[in-house]
């Protein structure tokens, strides 16, 4: 099982793979969508968004020692009223099980959305979600994937100085191929707060809950989560969070249907 001494000494890889990338972040938004304000009038491409992230874990299972995103989103279209993007993300699961740094997974979302703005604090959201699981150096000849169609609500409110934003999403799954899911559903919650123009503290948590075709596996509903805190350091083009937290993830691996927990730590490149 990975120290704590080893985890920290992952973190520290991490701080300094976001130094040495720092100056090649252009903007990007955390995983969590948040409400965007309406602009004056109708505009084409109003905002791009670019992420990046790693984040060392301590599990005992060489498989997993790295996890890591790199992706973007963009809105195409604002019409005012609301707005039409897409989103993407890669994430690349690393092991130690061949080597020191041993990618065997590659997953991909991809994802279409439109909004329409119920207050200047509050958007609902139709999306079509589009999930497809890999693996890297392992055979696996069929495909591990799923398509969702669903909804969103996004709250933003403001209490003294903080900002908390809220995420309420679900749909149904419209095709799969292995996964026994029927339904997924959502909650993500953050809260930002700044302590110099510079630098601020933050907290998020999230909660995912899947719907199960009992007679493909005979198991029953599975739930995850994941929580973290960090430092958020504002730079003139974008900005960098150093975290640490825990998760419970559902499906860890894309064919065992086993969940796993552990504690992560590492850092995000994001937009301001």
């Amino acid at each position: 099982m990975p120290t704590t001494g080893s985890l920290m000494r992952r973190a520290a890889l991490a701080a300094c793979l976001t130094c040495a990338l720092a100056p090649l972040a252009s903007a990007q938004p955390p995983d969590q969508p948040t409400v965007v304000l309406a602009p004056d009038a109708a505009d084409f491409m109003p905002r791009y968004d670019f992420h990046l992230s790693a984040a060392a874990l301590a599990v005992q299972d060489p498989r997993f020692s790295w996890d890591t995103h790199f992706g973007g989103s963009l809105d195409v279209v604002d019409y005012v009223r609301g707005r039409a993007g897409i989103y993407v993300d890669y994430e690349a699961v690393l092991g130690d099980e061949f080597r020191l740094f041993d990618p065997n997974q590659g997953n991909y979302t991809l994802e279409a959305n439109a909004s329409g703005r119920v207050t200047s604090s509050t958007e609902v959201v139709g999306m079509f979600h589009h999930v497809s699981r890999h693996l890297s150096d392992r055979p696996k000849r069929f495909a591990v994937a799923w398509n969702l169609l669903g909804a969103r609500i996004l709250q933003q409110m403001k209490l003294g100085g903080t900002t908390i934003d809220a995420d309420l999403e679900g749909g149904r799954i419209v095709q799969n191929s292995y996964v026994d899911y029927v339904w997924i559903g959502e909650l993500h919650l953050q809260a930002r707060r700044p302590v110099s123009p510079r630098a601020g503290v933050y907290g998020r948590a999230s909660g995912q809950w899947f719907g199960i075709d009992r007679s493909v596996a005979n198991r029953g509903r599975q739930a995850g989560g994941v929580a973290e805190l960090g430092l958020r350091v504002n730079g003139k083009a974008g900005a960098v969070e150093l975290f640490a937290g825990a998760e419970r993830r559902v499906d860890a691996d894309p064919l065992d249907r086993l969940p796993k927990n552990w504690a992560l730590a590492g850092f995000r490149l994001l937009g301001r």
